[in-house]
This record gives structure tokens, C-alpha cells and sequence, in this order.
């Protein structure tokens, strides 16, 4: 599948408080933890608790979460496919739905069991 600016810009908008209990909830399924949940945006975006808690609290826009977000590294050994799409295929020129579907990829391997060293790709 490929990426539009009309699929790209409904990301950006989207409200990542109304996202992160759809993560949580589809882990604490899984037996997965809110710690874990943390421990793997942390390593991806450089947000702690506080930071992530204080995003939440404002209500900011993907946009906003990932402008102020810093990277991982390794983020650029996250691949694999999420909700159809390629993530190494995705243009540059959609960064932010790329960043997206790389951190969904993550919380896909935590909630499928995978052990947390090989999910933060040290």
C-alpha cells in the first residue's frame, strides 16, 4: 500500500491521548504491562513517564509528538509490515506516518510476546 498526504495529514491529527489506551489495552491482554508500554516509547521517542504523561494531559497531535520527539537511532532497524503497509517502503516525504508505523511495529512485537531486548534493537 502506498502512503498519501491525505492519509499522512489524518495521522498528524490524530489525538495521541486517545491512542495510547488502545495500546495499553491491547498489551495488558497479551499480559503485557503499562511499564513495558512505557519502556518501549521511551527508547523509540526519548520521552520518560513525566514527558509522556504531560503529551497525554495536553492532548497533543501525533504532529506534536513526533516533532518533539527524539529518535532512537536504531529506529531505522524497525521493518517488518503494519496495518498493510511496508515500512521500509514508505517515502521520506511521510516521515511522521513512517515514525508511526514504526512504533506501532513495536508495540505489535510487545503485545505478540517478544522479548524487550530484541524489541528496542540495542
Amino acid at each position: 500500500m502506498k502512503v498519501t498526504a491525505l492519509k499522512n495529514e489524518k495521522v498528524a491529527n490524530m489525538i495521541f491521548a486517545t491512542i495510547y489506551p488502545l495500546y495499553l489495552n491491547r498489551l495488558e491482554k497479551n499480559g503485557r504491562k503499562k511499564e513495558e508500554l512505557d519502556q518501549v516509547i521511551e527508547w523509540f521517542t526519548g520521552f520518560d513517564k513525566d514527558a509522556l504523561q504531560l503529551l497525554i494531559k495536553e492532548k497533543a497531535t501525533f504532529r506534536t509528538f513526533f516533532q518533539k520527539a527524539k529518535i532512537h537511532p536504531n529506529a531505522h532497524l524497525i521493518k517488518g509490515v503494519v496495518c498493510g503497509y511496508r515500512i521500509e517502503e514508505i517515502e521520506d516525504e511521510f516521515e511522521l506516518y513512517k515514525q508511526c508505523r514504526r512504533m506501532e511495529k513495536l508495540i505489535d512485537e510487545l503485545a505478540k510476546g517478544r522479548k524487550l531486548e530484541k524489541i528496542l534493537r540495542e
